[in-house]
């Protein structure tokens, strides 16, 4: 009897010393603290984020791989992100190297180009868009978003100041520059921006205007921009306070001094006593 009691009695004692310590099998709470630094503006379209990218490998690819992606944006809504995301990349890659194409998944992680995506949308925003427009043109400060119209805004645009050109703007090549000038706001890879590009590209082969596209979207996403890349500090302070007896402290800082005081024997000198 006595000894299967000592194997009853050392579990005891351990369960009395978990309980004691910390909850058996509970796991310790983490001690990090995890920031993510989100945007003013909602998330952007990674399909925009590239055509930034190869538009800085130069104006014809940025322009080419626009006829790529001519109807992307239909497998974004049946395909899955990351199934969406690798096919950005097998577009991408017809016109990059693989040492750029590395670079680009690079980009699209930090959202280097989601910025510039914005700035567009803003300049948009700033029209501002007519109601109910997936996609329009700005014809010398007139709008439309029919194409049918575009032929009669033309005839007068001449008389109407030409608007102002940003430096990374996406021209259409074209030989003439003494024409007028027609502004693209639409979502690459949408069929509203096929529309509108097939007929103004048609019109740029003929000399008849100059064509500059800018990104829009009508419906941006509803997720938040979290940006990569960036050291966030936190400074944590505590803020409990602990009621203290003044005389006690006081008590004991005089006790600590008359210690500190008492420098006993020096080579012979009794000081304590001499004073």
């Amino acid at each position: 009897d006595t000894e299967s009691a000592l194997p009853m009695a050392a579990a005891a004692a351990l369960l009395l010393l978990c309980a004691w310590l910390l909850p058996c099998g509970a796991p310790a709470s983490p001690k990090g603290v995890t920031a993510r630094l989100a945007a003013k503006w909602p998330a952007t379209s990674l399909l925009l984020e590239a055509s930034e990218f190869i538009a800085e490998e130069g104006n014809e690819k940025f322009w080419q791989f626009l006829e790529t992606v001519r109807e992307l944006t239909i497998y974004k809504k049946r395909d899955s992100e990351h199934s969406y995301y690798n096919l950005i990349l097998k577009k991408a890659g017809q016109f990059l190297s693989n040492l750029q194409i590395n670079l680009l998944k690079f980009a699209l992680s930090i959202r280097a180009y989601s910025p510039t995506v914005q700035m567009f949308q803003q300049i948009a925003a700033d029209e501002p868009p007519p109601e109910g427009c997936s996609a329009f043109v700005v014809i010398h400060e007139k709008r439309t978003c029919k194409t049918n119209e575009i032929k009669k805004l033309l005839k007068k645009a001449a008389e109407r100041p030409r608007p102002y050109l940003f430096k990374k703007e996406h021209k259409f090549p074209a030989l003439n520059e003494n024409v007028p000038v027609v502004i693209l706001y639409a979502e690459i890879g949408t069929k509203d921006f096929v529309k509108f590009h097939t007929v103004l590209s048609e019109k740029v082969q003929k000399e008849e205007i100059v064509y500059i596209l800018r990104h829009y979207v009508q419906k941006p996403s509803s997720k938040k921009m979290y940006l990569s890349g960036y050291g966030v500090e936190l400074a944590i302070k505590s803020t409990e306070y602990k009621a203290v007896d003044d005389i006690q402290i006081k008590a004991t800082n005089d006790t600590t001094e008359e210690v500190d005081g008492e420098a006993g024997e020096v080579q012979g000198f009794l000081f304590d006593k001499l004073k």
